[in-house]
């Protein structure tokens, strides 16, 4: 498939939240991978010999599929940064250019390092040298054409409620898996049973690649491409779905009927101006509020099941 680099660079006093919200934008737009490129980029000491230099300049870059809704996704990237410009005063510029596969494969994985996403539990991309210190959980991972490194603050959230909740044996769901990582976070920390959906065959094949490349015991895992939960027939005692929340409020009426009494909806991917809406679908849906947790304008939700059991 030969996809669509699109770069989106800006000149701004104060490059952190316009890297966000430029990212947040390619995000919103379902893309399969986002750079940024950040000129004064350094990755930690020890975590490879293998650097390569820092971009000339401060930008995001997002890949779009050369396919027949090519144009009106451009379209979309560039009403939405019209619409930043008005709303935050950020000026942009958006570049084109056309890569192969192998070449966007190639072409983010220069920028995506190990990264210790809490106390004890780093992501390591495959290709990159890490030498675990005591009591750390390794993830190895390879998203290839899903979504998923470990590094958006929406799957840092995930990861993080994740170790705060699952108890040992759980039986664990993973809705819009992409790459695999929250099923190998949930196997790791001992989860008894791990399934994961996503709609993209493509996600489904890189999370069984990523599944076996952590040694996680095939006998436990179970993965299929489905849309949301229409094909899950096992409750689940911890349910995360880390995507968009137009698509929480569509899955919030069925995720209780795959969900165990008093078991646990984590839900992120919400933007902030989202977070009431979402707070609202969980308490019509008989989901109590547990945890809430926000970073860099994301948020996630823990809310537990008060239904009866499916």
């Amino acid at each position: 498939m030969k996809w669509i680099s699109a770069s989106v660079t800006f000149d701004n006093s104060d490059p952190d939240p316009a890297t966000d919200l430029v990212a947040d934008i390619f995000f919103s737009l379902s893309l399969k991978g986002v750079v940024v490129n950040d000129p004064e980029m350094d990755p930690l000491t020890n975590w490879g010999e293998d650097a390569v230099p820092p971009p000339k300049t401060l930008g995001v870059t997002g890949y779009f599929p050369d396919t027949s809704s090519l144009v009106d996704q451009c379209k979309a990237l560039e009403k939405a940064l019209v619409q930043l410009e008005r709303n935050a005063g950020i000026v942009t510029q958006v570049a084109y250019s056309r890569v192969d596969e192998q070449d966007w494969a190639k072409a983010w994985k220069e920028y995506f390092w190990p990264e210790k996403i809490t106390d004890s539990i780093v992501v390591k991309p495959i290709w990159r040298e890490y030498t675990a210190k005591p009591g750390e959980i390794i993830i190895e991972i390879d998203p290839g054409m899903a979504f998923g490194t470990g590094t958006h603050p929406t799957t840092a959230l995930c990861i993080r409620m994740i170790q705060s909740h699952l108890k040992e044996g759980d039986t664990f769901l993973d809705v819009g898996t992409g790459s695999g990582i929250l099923m190998l976070t949930a196997a790791k920390l001992g989860a008894g049973k791990i399934m994961g959906v996503d709609n993209d065959k493509v996600a489904v094949s890189v999370a069984e690649k990523n599944l076996c490349a952590n040694n996680i015991e095939k006998e436990k895992c179970t993965i299929f491409c489905g849309n949301l939960v229409d094909q899950v027939t096992h409750a689940a005692d911890l349910v995360v779905a880390n995507i968009l929340a137009e698509v929480i409020l569509t899955l919030l009426p069925d995720v209780k009927t795959v969900l165990k009494k008093n078991g646990l909806f984590i839900c992120s991917g919400i933007i902030m101006e989202k977070k009431d809406t979402v707070l609202s679908g969980l308490n019509k849906n008989g989901l109590s509020v547990v945890q809430m947790l926000e970073r860099e304008g994301w948020v996630a939700i823990a809310a537990r099941n008060d239904n009866l059991s499916p």
